[in-house]
């Protein structure tokens, strides 16, 4: 294989153990799937057997958006990681990496009718750029790319209904990161609701001032210096993920 798509599935598979190292991953349920950079028609994906904790880069199956395997020996793909990454990264040439999480603070608050407030300052980057997805089953039958794509409305970040979240983004880390902080946004909201009592709404002209602010900020463009970090510890903790 190119040196490109090496590269892609090493940080692939560094991405599948730092969900599970932080505890964001559903047995061998949801993926995060990352487009071949110089096959452009193809993405790679965890086989759906395997714990996040046992993926490498050399265990990730590549395939084209209609469930294709692009490598021999390899059966076809179906069910979410067809439905769902394969229906995004056809739909969306901007996208090269995807996560579809069941996160337990993501989860409750999909549940929640107001959504994700401005209630943390980790929640502002996501005002206004959450696309909310109406519950409708199970992912797996194809019919149900449609009004997953048409829901999306070309946003990167979405809440699905008593069910969890999916993060689009350009780089590997940047998805990994974002993912992070939509979840440590979602926690905190859980947190201070659960306290009772009344809260504190960040103001709509803080959040688009902030907003900017982030925007500015190469520190968190794509991942940033966090990826780069938690790269180094990747290496330390689960060196095993790059063969």
């Amino acid at each position: 294989m190119s040196e490109q798509e090496w590269q892609t599935r090493v940080e692939l598979a560094a991405a599948y153990r730092w969900m599970a190292h932080l505890g964001l991953s559903e047995l061998a349920h949801t993926h995060v799937c990352a487009r071949v950079p110089d096959e452009p028609d193809a993405f790679l994906i965890k086989p759906m057997e395997l714990f996040y904790e046992e993926v490498t880069a050399s265990n990730l199956i590549k395939y084209d958006f209609d469930g294709n395997p692009r490598q021999p020996g390899k059966t076809k793909l179906s069910g979410g990681g067809l439905v769902i990454h394969g229906g995004v990264f056809a739909a969306r040439p901007d996208v090269h990496a995807t996560i579809h999480s069941h996160s337990c603070a993501i989860i409750g608050v999909s549940c929640q009718k107001h959504g994700l407030l401005p209630i943390n300052q980790q929640a502002v980057p996501f005002m206004g750029k959450i696309a909310y997805l109406d519950y409708g089953g199970l992912d797996t039958e194809m019919d149900h790319r449609g009004p997953l794509l048409d829901g999306l409305r070309g946003m990167d970040y979405a809440l699905l209904r008593n069910h969890g979240a999916l993060v689009l983004g350009r780089t590997i880390g940047g998805v990994v990161t974002d993912h992070y902080k939509l979840d440590l946004a979602c926690k905190s909201q859980l947190a201070a609701l659960a306290a009772g009592g009344e809260v504190t709404l960040i103001p709509e002209e803080i959040v688009r001032k902030t907003q900017a602010q982030i925007a500015a900020r190469p520190f968190y463009g794509d991942g940033g210096l966090n990826w780069k970090g938690m790269l180094r510890m990747a290496d330390r903790l689960f060196p095993d993920y790059k063969h």
